[in-house]
C-alpha cells in the first residue's frame, strides 16, 4: 500500500501521492494500491484498548483495520511538519498494531529540508510496531521540486523510487515467509 499522510487541504501530498503510484504502474514485483489517510475518517484516537490487544470496538478502526491488514508492505508518503511526522498520520498509524507488526516500510518524504526529519521520528516509531524500515528513502524539496504550485519529480528520484518499491518488496518478501 502506498499511503500518503496528509490531510491538510490543497496540501502536496496527494501528488506527491499519484506520483509514487504511477511509478508502480508495470512493475510487476507486487500489486500497489494507493490509501489516503484522509479519506479514512479517523477520529482523535478512540479505542478503549490498547491497539496491541487487537480489540478494536469502534467501527471506523475495524475498516480501517480491514484495510491495512492484507498488505505486506507499505510506502508512507510523508510530509514534516514542525520537524516531526504529520500528527493525522500519526494518529491513523496508532489506531492499529498487529496489522502493521512484521511488515516492511519505506518512507517519500517531502518538505522545506525535504522531509528527512520526518522520517527519522517514522524510524522510531515503526521499530516499536516491529515493522522493518527500509534504508532507502526519496525525499522532496520544497524549493526545488515545486516550481509555481506544481510538483516536478527529476529522473534521480525516478531511479530512487525504483529502487525503493524493489528493496520494500524485497523485504516484504522475507517477512511474509518469517509470518507464514
Amino acid at each position: 500500500a502506498i499511503i500518503v499522510g496528509s490531510t491538510r487541504p490543497n496540501a502536496l501530498g496527494p501528488k506527491v501521492g499519484d506520483w509514487v503510484f504511477e511509478q508502480s504502474v508495470g512493475r510487476t514485483d507486487a500489486e500497489y494500491e494507493l490509501i489516503h489517510v484522509a479519506d479514512q475518517n479517523l477520529p482523535l484516537l478512540d479505542e478503549p484498548l490498547p491497539a496491541g490487544s487487537g480489540v478494536y470496538s469502534q467501527p471506523h478502526t475495524r475498516a480501517w483495520a480491514e484495510k491495512i491488514a492484507p498488505f505486506d508492505g507499505y510506502i508512507f508518503v510523508t510530509p514534516e511538519y514542525n520537524h516531526s511526522v504529520p500528527g493525522a498520520f500519526k494518529n491513523a498509524f496508532d489506531f492499529l498494531y498487529g496489522e502493521w507488526r512484521d511488515k516492511a516500510v519505506g518512507f517519500v518524504s517531502y518538505g522545506a529540508a525535504g522531509g528527512v526529519r520526518a522520517v527519522e521520528h517514522w524510524r522510531g516509531i515503526v521499530a516499536n510496531a516491529h515493522m522493518s524500515d527500509v534504508r532507502g528513502q526519496v525525499t522532496f524539496f520544497l524549493t526545488d521540486d515545486v516550481t509555481d504550485g506544481e510538483f516536478t519529480p527529476r529522473e534521480f528520484q525516478a531511479r530512487a523510487m525504483d529502487d525503493l518499491f524493489t528493496e520494500v518488496v524485497g523485504t516484504a518478501e522475507r517477512l511474509a515467509r518469517t509470518r507464514d
